[in-house]
């Protein structure tokens, strides 16, 4: 099965913070990526602009030496990577000040879309903006791409929608969260609204409960200044994890539209209950056999941010009335596994007898790493004598049901950068959203900085503290492994 490439409309892409790691190691090779493709087209031009005084060859060979590293197998065909560099160029410039914008506005082009994108810390996000707008660099085709963190509470969220509303419409901002670019997370709205086997089941009553986790075994080093304000719940639970639960838990939109999809979103945030305080679990790695502890890397013998987050959610409405939602995310964990578990019910009666033992269905879908979907199901362990029942699973990944020139499929910036050329928004956050999800989360973070909460201690390289699997075992269910 080969993708179809559908190509774009000329544009220009200013990448603010183009030096920088995100622009280097994710944004360059994403567009290079594309551009081997064929997906767009040789008058598109890609500017870098950041605050260091390079010359374009340098910034040239910058982006060369990128493509080495993160785009390796495509990098080696040089006429490629030429072709792409003739397409790269360069501009000195200070969001805080004069510098380099005149140059900037001389270098884009009037009729083509023009899209900024902020890969830059967020308190530069206000300043960027007005500066495009007070030197007339935005036209009715300008769209403007900003990553996470979307403000740090609500309170600063509103200010920083506020902000980017005064000069930019809603439909000209796209909040970026990469997750929602994997080929699996799009994947779940087409296993759901796509085949008649799921949606009629998809409801609690025949669901037990859903497990949604992302583990990693990275840490976080070079990120500690940032993750010792976050933590785990403000830096995944709130935005990662929020947007696979709605995906999971929405209703079926009027149709494939990114307004009508995100409505629906929407709705499942602000049905999310409060959560009890013995249905949160937080962790904080605290070394062992493979490395130092949270506190040690940090620099912070007393610091109680967690790095692991666990807990029991529920969403008030019809569909899911009764069905506990459980999410975790961790670092320096066992593995690195983003994967989502919709545990179906038992049979109501087992005709088999209890010889045959209790089982159900499970439908697992993995977002990373080998990204495919298993349905678990019940069969008679082959064998003379008596009906023993075992699970088996019918396994789908990409790489193997979608034939060998897919066992490479497209990185989420891919398909996010290209949306945002195409004016496409559904797998972007609105600000309504992002504002409803931080008043979900907030309480959260208030009640155990009242209580007065630390983190339990958990070893490098484990699945977590001991307290989440409690957790689960007090609603007599259990955590589905965290596998590689």
């Amino acid at each position: 099965m080969v993708s179809r490439v559908i190509p774009v409309d000329p544009f220009d892409l200013v990448i603010f913070g183009g030096t920088g790691d995100l622009a280097q190691r994710k944004i360059v090779p994403a567009l290079f990526r594309r551009y081997c493709a064929g997906q767009w087209p040789e008058a598109t031009r890609i500017i870098g602009a950041a605050r260091g005084a390079l010359t374009v060859d340098g910034f040239r060979e910058m982006v060369a030496e990128s493509l080495r590293q993160h785009a390796p197998k495509r990098a080696k065909d040089q006429e490629a990577v030429n072709g792409f560099l003739q397409r790269v160029e360069y501009v000195s410039l200070d969001a805080l000040t004069e510098e380099g914008w005149a140059q900037l506005a001389e270098m884009l082009n009037a009729d083509r879309i023009r899209a900024f994108y902020f890969s830059v810390g967020p308190r530069l996000f206000g300043p960027l903006a007005e500066q495009i707008r007070a030197h007339n660099l935005a036209t009715p085709q300008t769209r403007i791409v900003v990553e996470k963190p979307f403000g740090h509470d609500l309170e600063s969220a509103r200010a920083l929608n506020a902000t980017l509303a005064a000069h930019f419409d809603e439909g000209q901002i796209y909040r970026i969260d990469h997750y929602l670019g994997k080929e699996t997370v799009q994947n779940l709205m087409a296993v759901r609204f796509g085949n008649m086997l799921f949606e009629p089941l998809w409801n609690s009553q025949y669901v037990d409960h859903i497990q949604i986790t992302v583990a990693e075994t990275v840490g976080i080093d070079g990120r500690e200044e940032y993750y010792e304000r976050a933590g785990a719940m403000r830096d995944m639970m709130q935005n990662h994890l929020m947007q696979l639960l709605c995906l999971i838990a929405m209703e079926p939109p009027a149709k494939f539209d990114p307004d009508a999809v995100r409505d629906e979103k929407l709705k499942v945030i602000r049905a999310l209950d409060p959560v009890e305080p013995h249905h949160i679990v937080r962790g904080q790695f605290a070394g062992g056999a493979d490395g130092r502890g949270y506190r040690e890397v940090v620099g912070n013998p007393r610091s109680t941010t967690e790095s692991y987050v666990a807990l029991r959610a529920h969403v008030s409405n019809w569909r899911w009335a009764g069905t506990p939602f459980y999410l975790r995310t961790g670092k320096e964990l066992v593995a690195r596994s983003s994967v989502i578990n919709v545990m179906f019910k038992d049979a109501p009666h087992s005709i088999f007898g209890e010889e045959a033992g209790r089982h159900a269905n499970a439908l697992s879908i993995r977002l990373q790493p080998n990204e495919g979907i298993t349905l678990k199901v019940t069969i008679k362990e082959p064998g003379q004598g008596g009906m023993r029942l075992v699970d088996v699973p019918l396994d789908m990944s990409f790489a193997e049901a979608l034939g060998p020139e897919n066992q490479d499929p497209p990185d989420a910036y891919e398909r996010l950068v290209m949306d945002v050329i195409r004016g496409n928004q559904t797998l972007f956050m609105r600000g309504d959203e992002v504002e409803a999800a931080w008043a979900w989360t907030d309480p959260i973070i208030a009640g155990w900085q009242a209580r007065g909460d630390v983190p339990k201690p958990y070893e490098n390289g484990s699945t977590g503290p001991g307290d989440a699997e409690l957790l689960m075992k007090r609603d007599h269910r259990r955590w589905q492994g965290i596998n590689p």
